[in-house]
């Protein structure tokens, strides 16, 4: 997966593939180094595919694999194209 350094926080993973939007991750280098351990930065772009995404799938610092989403991914969907999808919202709140 490529990953662009923006600046000393930002992180952009490009649109590739069937990706609707970009990735975005708030994190620093030390922090980029221990995210790349697991798998949420796939969890990022998994993201980024889903019907009525906007704007970008992005990844707070505290990011760690989650079940759907990662655990500190948010996305904003479009309310008439969007989805609401269990796995950004929790199944451990159920």
């Amino acid at each position: 997966m490529q990953i662009e350094r923006l600046d000393e926080f930002r992180w952009r993973i490009p649109r590739q593939g069937k990706m609707r939007v970009e990735g975005l991750v708030f994190a620093s280098s030390a922090m980029m180094a221990e995210i790349r351990q697991d798998h949420s930065l796939q969890q990022v772009v998994n993201v980024a595919h889903l019907p009525g995404i906007v704007g970008a799938s992005m990844a707070m610092p505290d990011i760690h694999w989650g079940y759907g989403f990662p655990i500190g991914g948010v996305a904003a969907m479009d309310a008439k194209r969007g989805v609401v999808s269990p796995g950004g919202v929790g199944y451990d709140i159920n």
